[in-house]
């Protein structure tokens, strides 16, 4: 992977950037398909001298862009063409050619009510306190659900669809039916509790936010760095920065990262954000 070092990859904040690597779990990136075949070269040569082949049935391509037709890219291993995928599973969560994390939260909830479907008889026994039955909840589902969920960035949609996913859980556990016309505040008073998935996976955010500015390494790049090229026509999509600030009210998002070096100041910040339960 050396070898890598100073071949063209994307550049952030004046950093270029053209592999991401956790254990064996390689990323190569590129801007272009060119580049991105150089890349992929170098590193199947300098396999062969020590070994080791790469697994092309395993090896994959994706393109990241915003338009509704993706480009189709041509990567070759020794003459055979790698799959272009749409997404793919990375450390854990699903990324998507749209950059956007939809997708993700999508499976994640997926994921977190079929695994409430399998704890159903404990969850929603009435001999057991609700309280006890959120705890439980508290422990073995949201930890399903909120998996990732630091590198989220939360649109109003997802907000909605999160809350909603919450709603699910608290009515199946009281054997609310459906049909019964009764409204979330009714639900949530009947629960002895309030809304708080949102809360929770905004200080799971300021938390792992604050210590990867503090850390100054990649992370710290990608976060804050700007990306070269032109700007897309049209609104630009929030950032995850954006979204903790306003959460916080921390004014500018620059206030909010000079904050994170005092680590007792951020998390004041972070303990009166969730008190608020904004």
């Amino acid at each position: 992977m050396r070898n890598l070092e100073g071949h063209p990859g994307i550049k952030i904040g004046g950093s270029n950037i053209n592999n991401l690597r956790y254990a064996d779990d390689t990323v190569l990136i590129a801007e272009n398909e060119k580049d991105l075949q150089q890349l992929l070269d170098i590193v199947k040569e300098e396999s062969e001298k020590k070994g080791l082949e790469l697994n092309r049935k395993k090896t994959e391509v994706m393109v990241v862009s915003r338009k509704q037709e993706l480009p189709i890219i041509n990567i070759y291993i020794k003459g055979t063409r790698l799959k272009q995928k749409h997404q793919f599973k990375y450390l854990g969560s699903l990324i998507s050619s749209d950059g956007r994390n939809n997708s993700e939260v999508a499976s994640r909830i997926a994921q977190a009510k079929t695994n409430f479907q399998k704890m159903k008889t404990v969850l929603t026994n009435k001999n057991i306190s609700i309280r006890t039955r959120r705890r439980a909840l508290e422990c073995y589902i949201e930890p399903i659900l909120m998996y990732g969920c630091e590198a989220w960035t939360i649109s109003k949609q997802t907000q909605r669809k999160l809350e909603a996913t919450e709603m699910w859980f608290l009515r199946r556990m009281l054997r609310i039916s459906w049909t019964a016309k009764k409204t979330n505040d009714t639900v949530l008073e009947e629960a002895h509790t309030t809304r708080l998935l949102i809360s929770k996976i905004r200080k799971r955010q300021a938390t792992f936010f604050g210590h990867v500015m503090r850390r100054e390494k990649l992370e710290n790049l990608v976060t804050t760095g700007m990306l070269e090229g032109k700007r897309s026509r049209g609104k630009q999509r929030e950032k995850l920065i954006e979204g903790l600030t306003d959460w916080l009210k921390a004014g500018k998002s620059l206030e909010a990262i000079e904050a994170t070096k005092d680590r007792k100041k951020w998390r004041t910040m972070i303990a009166n954000a969730v008190k608020q339960g904004t």
